[in-house]
Formats: structure tokens, C-alpha cells, sequence
């Protein structure tokens, strides 16, 4: 493990950036790429350690960083795109999660792999499709616009309501 602050956010920095480029030079999502860069240079290498780096600060930083993720897609959200499908996407983030959180849950409960409130919250992180999910898949499937614009409503409200959920 390096103990140069500077040569570690230089590290970071650029392995960030290598990662961005190549996904998207590979047309792939760049999350994918990302979260490999971060395992390789924290866990699987041992480069890297952010609570030897930040300390007590660790804490603050990260959850700025889940606040930052889970609301920036909804200052991209346009009321026109959704005018006339508010309902379905209500019911979408509604009873679509309720219904994918109690079946994730019970599946993984009942398969004897998880105690029931493991199991619930299992359910409620497989309940969220956020836009770091949806948005790379939608571009890729091809969707009419009213669809697309339907789940990338969806995956954008429901980050933060499956955070809470969780």
C-alpha cells in the first residue's frame, strides 16, 4: 500500500479516467469498468486504502458521494417527456418495487440462504433499476421514446426510494 496521499489520488485520478475512456471506447457502461479499476486498486491490490487516506472524513465524503448518485439523475428529468404517463410510472415505482422487494425477499428467504430481514433488505437492493442500471440499457435495447422515457423516469425516482428502503 502506498502512503503518499498525492501519488494515491494521482492513482485514482487517472485510473478513473483510463476507465471512462475505455468504456467508452468499448461501448460498455462505464460503472462496469469503474467498479473494477477501484476493486483492483483497493481490495485486490492493496494500492490504495481510503481510511488510511481520509480518516474520519471517510464517512463524510461517502455520503456526499450517495447523495450526489442518487439525486443528480432527477435534475435532468423533464415533466414534458412523462406528460400523460405519470400514473404508470407511479405504479411502476410503487407496486412494482413493493412487488420485486416481497418476491426477492421470500425467494431468498425461503431458499434457505438468508435470515428474513437479510432477505428484506436483498430485496430492497435488487428493487432498484437507477439511472447508472437503466440508462446504458436503454440506449442500447432501442425503445420508442415513451418507454424509454417511462423507465428512465422510473429508474431515476426509485434510487433514492430503494436507499431508504434499504
Amino acid at each position: 500500500m502506498n502512503d503518499n496521499p498525492a501519488l494515491a489520488a494521482a492513482l485514482i485520478i487517472l485510473l478513473g479516467t483510463a476507465a471512462q475512456w475505455l468504456s467508452w471506447w468499448m461501448k460498455l457502461p462505464a460503472i462496469l469498468l469503474l467498479l473494477i479499476a477501484g476493486l483492483a486498486i483497493g481490495p485486490g491490490f492493496h494500492l490504495f486504502s481510503p481510511d488510511d487516506m481520509f480518516g474520519d472524513l471517510l464517512f463524510p465524503f461517502v455520503s456526499l458521494g450517495v447523495a450526489v448518485i442518487l439525486f443528480e439523475g432527477s435534475l435532468t428529468l423533464k415533466f414534458e417527456e412523462i406528460r400523460g404517463h405519470g400514473q404508470t410510472v407511479t405504479r411502476l415505482v410503487t407496486f412494482g418495487a413493493a412487488t420485486t422487494i416481497i418476491v426477492a425477499a421470500l425467494g431468498a428467504w425461503g431458499l434457505g440462504l438468508l435470515s428474513w430481514e437479510v432477505a428484506l433488505l436483498f430485496g430492497a437492493l435488487v428493487s432498484v433499476t437507477g439511472p447508472t442500471v437503466i440508462l446504458p440499457i436503454l440506449r442500447s435495447v432501442g425503445l420508442t421514446k415513451n418507454a424509454a422515457n417511462i423507465l428512465r423516469w422510473e429508474g431515476i425516482i426509485i434510487d433514492p426510494l430503494g436507499a431508504l428502503a434499504a
